[in-house]
Protein backbone atom coordinates (compact mmCIF):
# COMPACT_ATOMS: atom_id res chain seq x y z
CA UNK A 1 0.00 0.00 0.00
CA UNK A 2 1.36 3.42 -0.94
CA UNK A 3 1.54 6.20 1.65
CA UNK A 4 2.01 9.82 0.57
CA UNK A 5 5.05 11.51 2.12
CA UNK A 6 4.63 14.75 4.01
CA UNK A 7 8.39 15.49 3.77
CA UNK A 8 8.50 16.01 7.51
CA UNK A 9 10.60 14.24 10.11
CA UNK A 10 10.15 14.68 13.84
CA UNK A 11 11.36 12.99 17.02
CA UNK A 12 8.69 10.80 18.60
CA UNK A 13 8.27 8.50 21.58
CA UNK A 14 7.68 4.90 20.60
CA UNK A 15 4.11 5.11 21.88
CA UNK A 16 3.53 8.36 20.01
CA UNK A 17 4.82 6.72 16.83
CA UNK A 18 2.43 3.78 17.23
CA UNK A 19 -0.44 6.24 17.50
CA UNK A 20 0.78 7.98 14.37
CA UNK A 21 1.04 4.63 12.60
CA UNK A 22 -2.58 3.85 13.44
CA UNK A 23 -3.60 7.23 12.07
CA UNK A 24 -1.66 6.82 8.83
CA UNK A 25 -3.01 3.27 8.42
CA UNK A 26 -6.60 4.51 8.38
CA UNK A 27 -7.67 3.17 11.78
CA UNK A 28 -11.14 4.33 12.80
CA UNK A 29 -11.58 2.80 16.28
CA UNK A 30 -9.11 2.55 19.17
CA UNK A 31 -9.88 1.10 22.61
CA UNK A 32 -7.58 0.69 25.60
CA UNK A 33 -7.22 0.54 29.34
CA UNK A 34 -4.37 2.66 30.75
CA UNK A 35 -1.35 0.70 31.88
CA UNK A 36 2.31 1.64 31.89
CA UNK A 37 4.11 1.35 29.48
CA UNK A 38 1.24 1.46 26.96
CA UNK A 39 -0.77 4.46 28.21
CA UNK A 40 0.65 7.17 25.93
CA UNK A 41 -0.55 5.35 22.81
CA UNK A 42 -4.15 6.35 23.44
CA UNK A 43 -3.16 9.74 24.84
CA UNK A 44 -1.54 10.45 21.47
CA UNK A 45 -4.28 8.86 19.37
CA UNK A 46 -6.68 11.42 20.77
CA UNK A 47 -4.75 14.03 18.77
CA UNK A 48 -6.42 12.49 15.73
CA UNK A 49 -9.93 12.36 17.18
CA UNK A 50 -11.38 13.95 14.03
CA UNK A 51 -10.43 10.72 12.24
CA UNK A 52 -10.29 8.08 15.01
CA UNK A 53 -12.80 7.28 17.73
CA UNK A 54 -10.78 6.50 20.89
CA UNK A 55 -11.93 5.35 24.31
CA UNK A 56 -10.76 4.25 27.71
CA UNK A 57 -12.65 1.01 28.26
CA UNK A 58 -13.37 -0.25 31.80
CA UNK A 59 -10.82 -3.04 31.31
CA UNK A 60 -8.69 -4.73 28.65
CA UNK A 61 -11.20 -7.49 27.88
CA UNK A 62 -13.80 -4.87 27.01
CA UNK A 63 -11.25 -2.91 24.96
CA UNK A 64 -10.40 -6.03 22.96
CA UNK A 65 -14.06 -6.78 22.35
CA UNK A 66 -14.75 -3.20 21.23
CA UNK A 67 -11.93 -3.48 18.69
CA UNK A 68 -13.22 -6.89 17.57
CA UNK A 69 -16.70 -5.45 17.02
CA UNK A 70 -15.29 -2.59 14.97
CA UNK A 71 -13.28 -5.05 12.86
CA UNK A 72 -16.31 -7.28 12.27
CA UNK A 73 -18.24 -4.24 11.06
CA UNK A 74 -15.57 -3.61 8.43
CA UNK A 75 -13.16 -0.92 9.70
CA UNK A 76 -9.59 -1.01 10.91
CA UNK A 77 -9.42 -1.15 14.71
CA UNK A 78 -6.77 -1.31 17.41
CA UNK A 79 -6.64 -2.26 21.08
CA UNK A 80 -3.72 -1.25 23.33
CA UNK A 81 -2.67 -2.55 26.74
CA UNK A 82 0.28 -3.60 28.87
CA UNK A 83 1.37 -7.22 29.07
CA UNK A 84 -0.66 -8.16 32.15
CA UNK A 85 -3.68 -6.56 30.48
CA UNK A 86 -3.31 -9.16 27.73
CA UNK A 87 -4.20 -11.74 30.37
CA UNK A 88 -7.47 -9.93 31.01
CA UNK A 89 -8.11 -9.76 27.25
CA UNK A 90 -7.07 -13.37 26.62
CA UNK A 91 -10.61 -14.77 26.48
CA UNK A 92 -11.73 -12.80 23.42
CA UNK A 93 -8.18 -12.72 22.00
CA UNK A 94 -7.80 -16.50 21.75
CA UNK A 95 -11.20 -16.85 20.12
CA UNK A 96 -10.87 -14.00 17.62
CA UNK A 97 -7.72 -15.77 16.47
CA UNK A 98 -10.03 -18.48 15.14
CA UNK A 99 -12.56 -16.01 13.75
CA UNK A 100 -10.13 -13.83 11.86
CA UNK A 101 -11.06 -10.30 10.82
CA UNK A 102 -13.04 -8.17 8.41
CA UNK A 103 -11.36 -4.81 8.88
CA UNK A 104 -7.76 -5.04 10.02
CA UNK A 105 -7.39 -5.78 13.75
CA UNK A 106 -4.22 -5.06 15.74
CA UNK A 107 -3.40 -5.52 19.42
CA UNK A 108 -0.51 -3.47 20.78
CA UNK A 109 0.93 -5.27 23.80
CA UNK A 110 3.58 -3.49 25.88
CA UNK A 111 5.88 -5.80 27.84
CA UNK A 112 7.96 -4.64 30.80
CA UNK A 113 11.41 -6.29 30.97
CA UNK A 114 13.03 -5.06 34.15
CA UNK A 115 9.74 -4.67 36.01
CA UNK A 116 9.66 -0.89 35.95
CA UNK A 117 5.94 -0.73 36.69
CA UNK A 118 4.53 -4.26 36.76
CA UNK A 119 4.02 -7.29 38.95
CA UNK A 120 5.71 -9.75 36.58
CA UNK A 121 7.90 -9.98 33.47
CA UNK A 122 5.71 -12.20 31.32
CA UNK A 123 6.55 -12.40 27.63
CA UNK A 124 3.63 -11.67 25.29
CA UNK A 125 5.27 -13.78 22.58
CA UNK A 126 4.43 -16.87 24.64
CA UNK A 127 0.77 -15.85 24.78
CA UNK A 128 0.82 -15.22 21.03
CA UNK A 129 2.24 -18.67 20.32
CA UNK A 130 -0.52 -20.25 22.39
CA UNK A 131 -3.16 -18.14 20.61
CA UNK A 132 -1.53 -18.80 17.20
CA UNK A 133 -1.23 -15.12 16.41
CA UNK A 134 1.52 -13.31 14.49
CA UNK A 135 3.76 -10.91 16.43
CA UNK A 136 5.73 -8.00 15.03
CA UNK A 137 8.47 -6.42 17.13
CA UNK A 138 9.92 -3.00 16.21
CA UNK A 139 13.27 -1.66 17.43
CA UNK A 140 12.77 2.10 17.38
CA UNK A 141 10.09 4.75 16.93
CA UNK A 142 10.34 4.78 13.15
CA UNK A 143 9.79 1.04 13.00
CA UNK A 144 7.04 1.30 15.62
CA UNK A 145 5.07 3.48 13.23
CA UNK A 146 5.83 1.48 10.10
CA UNK A 147 5.32 -1.92 11.73
CA UNK A 148 1.93 -0.76 12.99
CA UNK A 149 0.93 0.07 9.42
CA UNK A 150 2.32 -3.23 8.15
CA UNK A 151 0.39 -5.07 10.86
CA UNK A 152 -2.91 -3.84 9.45
CA UNK A 153 -1.93 -4.95 5.95
CA UNK A 154 -0.95 -8.38 7.32
CA UNK A 155 -4.18 -8.61 9.28
CA UNK A 156 -6.34 -8.17 6.22
CA UNK A 157 -4.14 -10.26 3.90
CA UNK A 158 -3.98 -13.30 6.18
CA UNK A 159 -7.38 -12.86 7.88
CA UNK A 160 -5.86 -12.67 11.35
CA UNK A 161 -5.49 -10.33 14.29
CA UNK A 162 -1.87 -9.18 14.60
CA UNK A 163 0.04 -8.32 17.77
CA UNK A 164 2.59 -5.51 17.78
CA UNK A 165 4.85 -6.16 20.77
CA UNK A 166 6.67 -3.27 22.39
CA UNK A 167 8.63 -2.94 25.61
CA UNK A 168 9.10 -0.16 28.15
CA UNK A 169 12.42 0.86 26.56
CA UNK A 170 10.82 1.28 23.13
CA UNK A 171 7.60 2.83 24.42
CA UNK A 172 9.41 5.56 26.34
CA UNK A 173 12.46 6.27 24.17
CA UNK A 174 12.61 8.68 21.25
CA UNK A 175 13.93 8.56 17.71
CA UNK A 176 13.34 10.18 14.33
CA UNK A 177 10.10 9.40 12.48
CA UNK A 178 9.10 10.37 8.96
CA UNK A 179 5.47 11.41 8.65
CA UNK A 180 3.08 10.37 5.91
CA UNK A 181 -0.47 11.40 5.14
CA UNK A 182 -3.37 9.31 6.38
CA UNK A 183 -4.60 6.69 3.96
CA UNK A 184 -8.38 6.52 4.03
CA UNK A 185 -9.37 2.87 3.90
CA UNK A 186 -12.77 2.13 2.43
CA UNK A 187 -15.06 0.38 4.91
CA UNK A 188 -15.38 -3.28 4.08
CA UNK A 189 -18.96 -4.47 3.61
CA UNK A 190 -20.40 -6.45 6.46
CA UNK A 191 -21.66 -9.84 5.33
CA UNK A 192 -23.42 -12.09 7.77
CA UNK A 193 -21.28 -15.20 8.25
CA UNK A 194 -22.14 -17.29 11.30
CA UNK A 195 -19.70 -20.02 10.31
CA UNK A 196 -16.85 -17.52 10.69
CA UNK A 197 -18.08 -15.27 13.47
CA UNK A 198 -20.07 -17.55 15.80
CA UNK A 199 -17.54 -19.69 17.65
CA UNK A 200 -19.57 -22.62 18.81
CA UNK A 201 -17.77 -25.98 18.68
CA UNK A 202 -18.85 -27.09 15.21
CA UNK A 203 -17.75 -23.83 13.63
CA UNK A 204 -14.58 -23.51 15.72
CA UNK A 205 -13.31 -26.92 14.59
CA UNK A 206 -13.40 -25.77 10.99
CA UNK A 207 -11.88 -22.38 11.81
CA UNK A 208 -8.96 -24.08 13.55
CA UNK A 209 -8.07 -25.62 10.20
CA UNK A 210 -8.00 -22.12 8.67
CA UNK A 211 -5.73 -20.91 11.47
CA UNK A 212 -3.20 -23.64 10.65
CA UNK A 213 -3.37 -22.77 6.94
CA UNK A 214 -2.69 -19.09 7.53
CA UNK A 215 0.16 -19.88 9.96
CA UNK A 216 1.85 -22.03 7.33
CA UNK A 217 1.35 -19.28 4.76
CA UNK A 218 2.97 -16.71 7.04
CA UNK A 219 5.91 -19.04 7.77
CA UNK A 220 6.49 -19.39 4.04
CA UNK A 221 5.90 -15.74 3.12
CA UNK A 222 7.69 -14.37 6.20
CA UNK A 223 11.11 -14.92 4.67
CA UNK A 224 10.28 -12.17 2.18
CA UNK A 225 8.62 -9.73 4.58
CA UNK A 226 10.28 -6.30 4.32
CA UNK A 227 10.29 -5.98 8.11
CA UNK A 228 12.98 -8.70 8.32
CA UNK A 229 16.55 -7.70 7.47
CA UNK A 230 19.82 -9.59 6.93
CA UNK A 231 23.00 -7.59 7.61
CA UNK A 232 25.93 -9.74 6.45
CA UNK A 233 29.33 -8.61 7.70
CA UNK A 234 31.96 -10.74 9.44
CA UNK A 235 30.51 -14.27 9.33
CA UNK A 236 32.56 -15.55 12.27
CA UNK A 237 29.72 -14.36 14.51
CA UNK A 238 26.07 -14.28 13.52
CA UNK A 239 23.26 -13.00 15.70
CA UNK A 240 19.51 -13.50 15.40
CA UNK A 241 17.66 -10.80 17.30
CA UNK A 242 14.67 -8.46 17.25
CA UNK A 243 13.20 -5.41 18.94
CA UNK A 244 15.25 -3.30 21.34
CA UNK A 245 17.96 -6.01 21.75
CA UNK A 246 18.92 -5.36 18.11
CA UNK A 247 20.24 -1.95 19.18
CA UNK A 248 22.35 -3.55 21.92
CA UNK A 249 23.73 -6.06 19.40
CA UNK A 250 24.69 -3.30 16.96
CA UNK A 251 26.49 -1.39 19.71
CA UNK A 252 28.28 -4.37 21.24
CA UNK A 253 29.03 -6.30 18.05
CA UNK A 254 29.27 -3.75 15.22
CA UNK A 255 31.14 -6.15 12.90
CA UNK A 256 28.91 -9.20 13.43
CA UNK A 257 26.40 -10.47 10.88
CA UNK A 258 22.85 -9.93 12.07
CA UNK A 259 19.45 -11.31 11.16
CA UNK A 260 17.02 -8.71 12.46
CA UNK A 261 13.58 -10.25 12.70
CA UNK A 262 10.56 -7.99 12.39
CA UNK A 263 8.15 -10.91 12.75
CA UNK A 264 8.89 -13.08 15.78
CA UNK A 265 5.89 -15.40 15.51
CA UNK A 266 5.55 -17.44 13.40
CA UNK A 267 9.24 -17.51 12.56
CA UNK A 268 10.38 -17.36 8.91
CA UNK A 269 12.13 -20.72 8.94
CA UNK A 270 13.82 -20.61 5.53
CA UNK A 271 15.29 -17.17 6.20
CA UNK A 272 16.67 -18.33 9.54
CA UNK A 273 18.11 -21.55 8.13
CA UNK A 274 19.80 -19.66 5.28
CA UNK A 275 21.32 -17.14 7.68
CA UNK A 276 22.50 -19.83 10.10
CA UNK A 277 24.29 -21.67 7.27
CA UNK A 278 26.42 -18.59 6.51
CA UNK A 279 27.91 -17.95 9.96
CA UNK A 280 30.44 -19.88 12.03
CA UNK A 281 28.93 -19.21 15.46
CA UNK A 282 25.26 -18.35 15.90
CA UNK A 283 23.90 -16.44 18.87
CA UNK A 284 20.27 -15.67 19.64
CA UNK A 285 19.72 -12.47 21.60
CA UNK A 286 16.20 -11.89 22.95
CA UNK A 287 14.99 -10.41 26.22
CA UNK A 288 12.94 -12.55 28.60
CA UNK A 289 11.91 -16.03 27.39
CA UNK A 290 13.84 -18.13 24.81
CA UNK A 291 10.96 -18.00 22.34
CA UNK A 292 13.09 -17.74 19.19
CA UNK A 293 15.89 -19.85 20.60
CA UNK A 294 13.82 -22.90 21.46
CA UNK A 295 12.24 -23.03 18.02
CA UNK A 296 15.54 -22.55 16.17
CA UNK A 297 17.23 -25.27 18.20
CA UNK A 298 14.28 -27.60 17.61
CA UNK A 299 15.10 -27.43 13.88
CA UNK A 300 18.54 -28.88 14.56
CA UNK A 301 20.35 -25.56 14.26
CA UNK A 302 23.25 -25.12 16.66
CA UNK A 303 22.99 -21.82 18.51
CA UNK A 304 23.91 -20.19 21.80
CA UNK A 305 21.44 -18.16 23.79
CA UNK A 306 20.22 -18.45 27.34
CA UNK A 307 23.22 -20.61 28.28
CA UNK A 308 25.14 -17.34 28.54
CA UNK A 309 22.33 -14.78 28.75
CA UNK A 310 19.68 -14.18 31.39
CA UNK A 311 15.93 -14.71 31.18
CA UNK A 312 15.44 -11.80 33.59
CA UNK A 313 15.30 -8.07 33.00
CA UNK A 314 16.62 -5.83 30.28
CA UNK A 315 19.80 -6.46 28.31
CA UNK A 316 22.59 -3.99 27.57
CA UNK A 317 25.53 -3.65 25.21
CA UNK A 318 27.93 -4.30 28.08
CA UNK A 319 26.11 -7.49 28.98
CA UNK A 320 26.55 -8.78 25.42
CA UNK A 321 30.23 -7.79 25.30
CA UNK A 322 30.87 -9.74 28.47
CA UNK A 323 28.78 -12.79 27.51
CA UNK A 324 29.76 -13.14 23.84
CA UNK A 325 33.17 -11.47 23.52
CA UNK A 326 34.30 -12.47 27.05
CA UNK A 327 35.42 -8.91 27.69
CA UNK A 328 36.30 -8.09 31.26
CA UNK A 329 34.69 -4.72 31.78
CA UNK A 330 35.82 -2.25 34.38
CA UNK A 331 33.03 -2.00 36.92
CA UNK A 332 32.93 1.42 38.46
CA UNK A 333 31.62 1.58 42.03
CA UNK A 334 28.01 2.65 42.24
CA UNK A 335 27.37 6.21 43.27
CA UNK A 336 26.68 6.48 46.97
CA UNK A 337 23.22 7.98 47.00
CA UNK A 338 20.50 7.65 49.61
CA UNK A 339 17.92 4.95 49.01
CA UNK A 340 14.74 6.44 47.58
CA UNK A 341 11.89 3.97 47.96
CA UNK A 342 8.62 4.78 46.18
CA UNK A 343 6.29 6.83 48.33
CA UNK A 344 2.84 8.39 48.14
CA UNK A 345 2.74 12.05 47.11
CA UNK A 346 2.34 14.80 49.71
CA UNK A 347 -1.37 15.27 50.32
CA UNK A 348 -2.34 11.83 48.98
CA UNK A 349 -5.64 10.71 50.54
CA UNK A 350 -4.38 7.13 50.67
CA UNK A 351 -1.83 8.15 53.30
CA UNK A 352 -4.61 9.37 55.55
CA UNK A 353 -6.56 6.14 55.07
CA UNK A 354 -3.54 4.01 55.84
CA UNK A 355 -2.70 6.07 58.92
CA UNK A 356 -6.06 5.00 60.37
CA UNK A 357 -5.70 1.35 59.30
CA UNK A 358 -2.16 1.22 60.70
CA UNK A 359 -3.40 2.61 64.02
CA UNK A 360 -6.10 -0.08 64.14
CA UNK A 361 -3.57 -2.80 63.17
CA UNK A 362 -5.69 -3.71 60.15
CA UNK A 363 -4.34 -5.97 57.41
CA UNK A 364 -5.13 -4.97 53.83
CA UNK A 365 -5.83 -7.32 50.93
CA UNK A 366 -4.51 -4.93 48.31
CA UNK A 367 -4.81 -4.21 44.62
CA UNK A 368 -3.05 -2.50 41.72
CA UNK A 369 -2.79 1.28 42.02
CA UNK A 370 -1.01 4.06 43.90
CA UNK A 371 -2.38 2.56 47.09
CA UNK A 372 -0.15 -0.50 46.60
CA UNK A 373 2.51 1.69 48.21
CA UNK A 374 0.70 1.09 51.48
CA UNK A 375 2.70 -2.14 51.63
CA UNK A 376 5.95 -0.37 52.53
CA UNK A 377 7.10 1.33 55.72
CA UNK A 378 6.04 3.37 57.52
CA UNK A 379 2.41 2.67 56.50
CA UNK A 380 2.79 -1.14 56.27
CA UNK A 381 -0.89 -1.92 55.78
CA UNK A 382 -1.11 -3.80 52.47
CA UNK A 383 -0.32 -7.52 52.86
CA UNK A 384 -1.21 -8.83 49.38
CA UNK A 385 -1.23 -7.56 45.82
CA UNK A 386 -1.92 -9.93 42.92
CA UNK A 387 -3.68 -8.21 40.03
CA UNK A 388 -6.45 -5.76 39.13
CA UNK A 389 -9.56 -6.49 41.20
CA UNK A 390 -7.90 -9.22 43.27
CA UNK A 391 -8.03 -7.55 46.68
CA UNK A 392 -11.74 -8.19 47.16
CA UNK A 393 -11.59 -11.79 45.93
CA UNK A 394 -8.49 -12.49 48.02
CA UNK A 395 -10.25 -11.35 51.18
CA UNK A 396 -13.24 -13.50 50.26
CA UNK A 397 -11.01 -16.54 49.79
CA UNK A 398 -9.41 -15.98 53.18
CA UNK A 399 -12.81 -15.90 54.85
CA UNK A 400 -14.02 -19.06 53.14
CA UNK A 401 -10.79 -20.82 54.09
CA UNK A 402 -10.46 -19.68 57.72
CA UNK A 403 -13.87 -18.38 58.78
CA UNK A 404 -15.32 -14.92 59.40
CA UNK A 405 -13.41 -14.35 62.64
CA UNK A 406 -10.10 -14.63 60.75
CA UNK A 407 -10.81 -11.50 58.72
CA UNK A 408 -12.16 -9.26 61.49
CA UNK A 409 -8.87 -7.35 61.36
CA UNK A 410 -8.70 -7.33 57.56
CA UNK A 411 -10.17 -5.14 54.82
CA UNK A 412 -10.02 -5.27 51.03
CA UNK A 413 -8.52 -2.17 49.40
CA UNK A 414 -9.30 -1.07 45.85
CA UNK A 415 -9.34 2.19 43.88
CA UNK A 416 -12.25 3.67 41.97
CA UNK A 417 -10.85 2.91 38.50
CA UNK A 418 -9.76 -0.58 39.53
CA UNK A 419 -13.18 -1.19 41.03
CA UNK A 420 -14.67 -0.41 37.61
CA UNK A 421 -12.04 -2.61 35.96
CA UNK A 422 -12.70 -5.91 37.73
CA UNK A 423 -13.66 -5.09 41.30
CA UNK A 424 -17.39 -5.04 40.59
CA UNK A 425 -17.39 -8.76 39.77
CA UNK A 426 -15.44 -9.57 42.91
CA UNK A 427 -17.82 -7.60 45.12
CA UNK A 428 -20.76 -9.28 43.42
CA UNK A 429 -19.16 -12.62 44.31
CA UNK A 430 -18.92 -11.61 47.98
CA UNK A 431 -22.60 -10.73 48.08
CA UNK A 432 -23.67 -13.84 46.18
CA UNK A 433 -21.61 -16.21 48.32
CA UNK A 434 -22.58 -14.67 51.66
CA UNK A 435 -19.29 -13.15 52.70
CA UNK A 436 -18.88 -10.84 55.69
CA UNK A 437 -15.78 -8.84 54.75
CA UNK A 438 -15.29 -5.08 54.56
CA UNK A 439 -14.23 -3.42 51.30
CA UNK A 440 -12.65 0.04 51.20
CA UNK A 441 -13.05 1.71 47.80
CA UNK A 442 -10.42 4.45 47.75
CA UNK A 443 -12.10 6.95 45.45
CA UNK A 444 -9.59 9.61 44.43
CA UNK A 445 -11.64 10.60 41.35
CA UNK A 446 -9.08 9.52 38.73
CA UNK A 447 -6.85 6.71 37.46
CA UNK A 448 -3.86 8.20 39.21
CA UNK A 449 -1.05 5.66 38.94
CA UNK A 450 -0.80 5.79 35.15
CA UNK A 451 -1.03 9.56 34.90
CA UNK A 452 -4.61 10.76 35.44
CA UNK A 453 -6.76 8.97 32.91
CA UNK A 454 -10.53 9.01 33.22
CA UNK A 455 -12.75 6.02 33.98
CA UNK A 456 -16.51 5.38 34.10
CA UNK A 457 -16.46 6.82 37.64
CA UNK A 458 -15.11 10.25 36.59
CA UNK A 459 -17.79 11.43 34.14
CA UNK A 460 -15.28 12.26 31.38
CA UNK A 461 -14.36 10.27 28.27
CA UNK A 462 -11.08 10.03 26.37
CA UNK A 463 -12.72 11.99 23.55
CA UNK A 464 -13.17 14.88 26.00
CA UNK A 465 -16.93 14.55 26.38
CA UNK A 466 -18.88 14.93 29.62
CA UNK A 467 -20.65 11.59 30.07
CA UNK A 468 -22.75 9.75 32.64
CA UNK A 469 -20.73 9.34 35.83
CA UNK A 470 -21.18 5.93 37.38
CA UNK A 471 -22.36 6.32 40.97
CA UNK A 472 -20.21 3.89 42.96
CA UNK A 473 -22.53 3.89 45.97
CA UNK A 474 -25.60 3.22 43.81
CA UNK A 475 -23.72 0.50 41.93
CA UNK A 476 -22.78 -1.26 45.17
CA UNK A 477 -26.34 -0.99 46.40
CA UNK A 478 -27.60 -2.33 43.08
CA UNK A 479 -25.62 -5.54 43.41
CA UNK A 480 -26.97 -6.16 46.90
CA UNK A 481 -24.59 -4.51 49.38
CA UNK A 482 -26.69 -3.31 52.31
CA UNK A 483 -23.98 -1.65 54.41
CA UNK A 484 -22.48 1.30 52.54
CA UNK A 485 -20.74 4.26 54.15
CA UNK A 486 -19.16 7.23 52.39
CA UNK A 487 -16.50 9.07 54.37
CA UNK A 488 -13.97 11.84 53.72
CA UNK A 489 -10.47 10.36 53.60
CA UNK A 490 -9.16 13.14 55.83
CA UNK A 491 -11.86 12.76 58.49
CA UNK A 492 -9.79 10.42 60.63
CA UNK A 493 -12.34 10.03 63.41
CA UNK A 494 -15.18 9.19 61.04
CA UNK A 495 -13.03 6.74 59.07
CA UNK A 496 -11.84 4.99 62.22
CA UNK A 497 -15.41 4.72 63.50
CA UNK A 498 -16.62 3.30 60.16
CA UNK A 499 -13.90 0.66 59.95
CA UNK A 500 -14.57 -0.52 63.50
CA UNK A 501 -18.32 -0.66 63.00
CA UNK A 502 -18.31 -2.35 59.60
CA UNK A 503 -15.69 -4.93 60.53
CA UNK A 504 -17.83 -5.95 63.48
CA UNK A 505 -20.78 -6.82 61.23
CA UNK A 506 -21.43 -10.26 59.83
CA UNK A 507 -22.39 -8.95 56.38
CA UNK A 508 -20.58 -7.49 53.41
CA UNK A 509 -19.76 -3.83 53.99
CA UNK A 510 -18.40 -1.15 51.67
CA UNK A 511 -16.71 2.03 52.86
CA UNK A 512 -16.21 4.55 50.06
CA UNK A 513 -13.27 6.69 51.14
CA UNK A 514 -13.47 9.88 49.09
CA UNK A 515 -10.92 12.62 48.45
CA UNK A 516 -9.48 13.68 45.09
CA UNK A 517 -5.89 12.92 44.12
CA UNK A 518 -3.67 15.70 45.43
CA UNK A 519 -2.36 16.33 41.90
CA UNK A 520 -5.80 16.96 40.38
CA UNK A 521 -6.07 20.46 41.81
CA UNK A 522 -3.01 22.43 40.71
CA UNK A 523 -4.04 25.57 42.60
CA UNK A 524 -1.97 26.49 45.63
CA UNK A 525 -3.65 25.49 48.88
CA UNK A 526 -2.89 26.91 52.33
CA UNK A 527 0.15 25.02 53.58
CA UNK A 528 0.78 23.93 57.15
CA UNK A 529 3.61 25.17 59.32
CA UNK A 530 5.21 23.89 62.50
CA UNK A 531 5.27 25.78 65.79
CA UNK A 532 8.53 24.59 67.29
CA UNK A 533 7.93 25.70 70.87
CA UNK A 534 4.75 23.61 71.03
CA UNK A 535 6.30 20.46 69.50
CA UNK A 536 6.63 17.63 72.04
CA UNK A 537 8.82 15.52 69.70
CA UNK A 538 6.33 12.64 69.90
CA UNK A 539 6.68 11.76 66.22
CA UNK A 540 2.97 11.19 65.55
CA UNK A 541 3.03 13.52 62.54
CA UNK A 542 5.97 11.54 61.10
CA UNK A 543 4.26 8.14 61.27
CA UNK A 544 2.37 8.39 57.94
CA UNK A 545 5.66 9.15 56.14
CA UNK A 546 4.69 12.38 54.39
CA UNK A 547 7.77 13.52 52.40
CA UNK A 548 7.01 17.16 53.25
CA UNK A 549 7.79 16.59 56.94
CA UNK A 550 11.30 15.99 58.26
CA UNK A 551 12.85 15.80 61.72
CA UNK A 552 15.27 18.44 62.92
CA UNK A 553 18.45 17.44 64.81
CA UNK A 554 16.79 18.46 68.10
CA UNK A 555 13.81 16.16 67.49
CA UNK A 556 11.32 18.84 66.47
CA UNK A 557 9.82 18.71 62.98
CA UNK A 558 10.02 20.91 59.90
CA UNK A 559 7.39 21.19 57.14
CA UNK A 560 8.75 21.95 53.67
CA UNK A 561 6.36 24.58 52.33
CA UNK A 562 7.29 23.79 48.72
CA UNK A 563 6.11 20.20 49.12
CA UNK A 564 3.17 20.58 51.50
CA UNK A 565 -0.14 20.00 49.71
CA UNK A 566 -2.26 21.36 52.53
CA UNK A 567 -4.13 18.14 53.26
CA UNK A 568 -4.01 18.70 57.04
CA UNK A 569 -3.28 15.07 57.99
CA UNK A 570 -0.32 16.08 60.15
CA UNK A 571 -2.38 18.70 61.98
CA UNK A 572 -5.09 16.10 62.65
CA UNK A 573 -2.53 13.77 64.20
CA UNK A 574 -0.86 16.41 66.38
CA UNK A 575 -2.48 16.60 69.83
CA UNK A 576 -0.48 19.60 71.00
CA UNK A 577 -1.41 22.27 68.47
CA UNK A 578 2.15 22.33 67.10
CA UNK A 579 0.98 22.32 63.47
CA UNK A 580 -1.40 24.84 61.97
CA UNK A 581 -2.29 26.45 58.66
CA UNK A 582 0.10 29.13 57.52
CA UNK A 583 -1.23 32.56 58.45
CA UNK A 584 -3.59 31.23 61.11
CA UNK A 585 -4.12 33.59 64.02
Amino acid sequence: MEFKRMSEKIIMLGNEAIARGAYEAGVKVSAAYPGTPSTEISENIIKYKDAIYAEWSPNEKVAMEVAIGASISGVRAMASMKHVGVNVAADPLFTVSYMGVNGGLVLVAADDPGLYSSQNEQDTRCVARAAQLPVLEPSDSSEAKEFTKFAFEMSEKYDTPVIVRTTTRLAHSQSMVELFDRTEIEDKPYVRNAAKNVMMPGNAKLRHIEVEKRTNAMIKDGSDFPINRVELKDTKIGVITSGIPYLYVKEALPDASVLKLGIVNPLPRKLIEDFASKVDELYIVEELDPVIEEQVKSWGIKATGKEILTVQGEYSANMLRKAILKEELEIKPAAQVPARPPILCPGCPHRSTYAVLNKLKIHGAGDIGCYTLGAVAPLSVVDTTVCMGSGISTLHGMEKARGKDFIKNWVALIGDSTFMHTGVNSLMNMVYNQATGTVLILDNSITAMTGHQDSPATGKSLMGDTVTQIDIEALCRGIGVKNITTVDAFDLAALEKSVKEENAKDEVSVIIVKAPCALLDKSRKPVYVEISDKCKKCGMCLKPGCPAITKNPDGTIHINDTMCAGCGLCASLCKFGAIEKAGAK
